[in-house]
């Protein structure tokens, strides 16, 4: 099994249609979310912010193709249409279904297209690696592959999936992610521990620079494992955000390259975070990363207006190991750098001097495809 489907208490699968996709995911425990910091925010992401004070789910309800966001009182109530939808069919309790949509901005639901669907995908919810492939092809958009991730330990799992390619910012990008565990946790933790992960991966996320309208992550424990250690589930639901949160970069509109920065040596966590999301925004280092060019000086500069305390001159910088600045000197070998900018992930390592802080985000690069996809994406 490929993630979630490996989660005790945990089926699903969905159905592709062209631009249009539904996807149903069936798990009963408590639950917690994440959602996007846009203030034009998507109707299913104002149901859910409400519904999830609650602090359990039965199922979610996923369509992709319309993102019913700025559709006003007529979206809101088609978002708790698609919820009552979900629920008839699986015969569940509306209030306990969540919902989340994706795709072009603007654009009314079609209701009697997801009825059509769920009708046809609730006999299909599973818990096998085809019924979750289908689930996770049905929320793609502009994604070019489904996207999950597992860890498993001796007494529990976690599991994910996740769609996100443009439209991506750290403060949760046009990306849907839904995450599942079989450890048994009180809702507060929870929602405080995928927090924390959030920010430790899909907030270090930058494709280009757009934060959506309509990203959410939800995580949902049914609890069939028992009660596991806190840190240790901790650990692990970070572990799946990050290894989604990086999919997504490498799966950004138009990318030939991920990207890594890490950044060290400054005042804390959030300032070391702070400058390497600058970094893989900068459109001059995602260019440069593009045409595999080693102008360094671009990151130094990125870096610079990032608002961290630093000294210029004690920094010290290398890509792919190989060192272009050490404590302020100019040591690069140019055509090693080149070298070390081939393949298809660039890993930047900046020690700013200035602290214990660490921490590392992710994007791509810059190409001409991203403008072609964005250039005509309604048209």
């Amino acid at each position: 099994m490929k993630s979630i489907c490996a989660v005790k208490g945990v089926s699903a699968s969905g159905i592709k249609e062209g631009k249009f996709g539904l996807a149903l995911i069936r798990a009963s425990g408590t639950a917690a979310g994440v959602f996007t910091s846009n203030k034009v925010r998507a109707a299913p992401i104002e149901v859910m912010m409400k519904r999830m004070e609650r602090g359990t789910l039965d199922a979610v309800a996923v369509n992709s193709g319309c993102a019913n966001a700025y559709t006003g009182e007529r979206g809101y109530r088609d978002a708790l249409e698609m919820c009552d939808i979900a629920a008839e069919t699986l015969k569940l309790a509306p209030e306990s279904v969540g919902v989340a949509s994706t795709g072009v901005i603007g654009r009314y639901l079609n209701l009697p297209l997801i009825r059509d669907q769920c009708r046809r995908v609730a006999p299909l919810l599973a818990r096998n690696g085809d019924a979750e492939d289908a689930a996770a092809r049905a929320i793609m958009t502009t994604d070019t592959f489904p996207k999950h991730a597992l860890v498993r330990t001796e007494s529990f799992a976690v599991g994910g999936i996740t769609k996100g390619s443009g439209m991506i910012a750290p403060n949760m990008g046009t990306m849907l992610a839904f995450i599942y565990t079989d450890a048994e946790v009180e809702t507060p933790v929870l929602r405080d521990i995928l927090r924390q992960a959030t920010r430790r991966s899909f907030n270090r996320v930058v494709v280009d620079g757009d934060t959506s309208t309509n990203d959410v992550a939800l995580c949902t424990a049914t609890g069939t494992a028992g009660r596991v250690d806190r840190e240790e589930l901790a650990r692990a639901i970070e572990a799946v955000c990050r290894s989604l949160a990086i999919q997504i970069a490498r799966d950004g509109e138009g990318a030939t390259k991920l990207l890594e920065v890490t950044v060290r040596g400054a005042a804390d966590e959030d300032e070391a975070a702070g400058v390497a999301r600058t970094i893989i925004a900068s459109p001059l280092v995602k260019t440069a990363i593009y045409g595999e060019d080693p102008n360094w000086g671009r990151v130094v500069a990125a870096a610079g207006r990032a608002g961290a305390e630093f000294d210029p001159y004690a920094v010290s910088l290398s890509v792919g190991g190989v060192p272009l600045v050490v404590r302020g000197e100019i040591v690069a070998d140019l055509g090693a750098a080149k070298k070390a900018m081939h393949g298809d992930t660039v890993a930047f390592d900046l020690d700013l001097a200035a602290g214990d802080g660490m921490a590392t985000a992710w994007g791509c690069d810059l190409t001409e495809k991203y403008v072609e996809i964005n250039g005509k994406y309604t048209t």
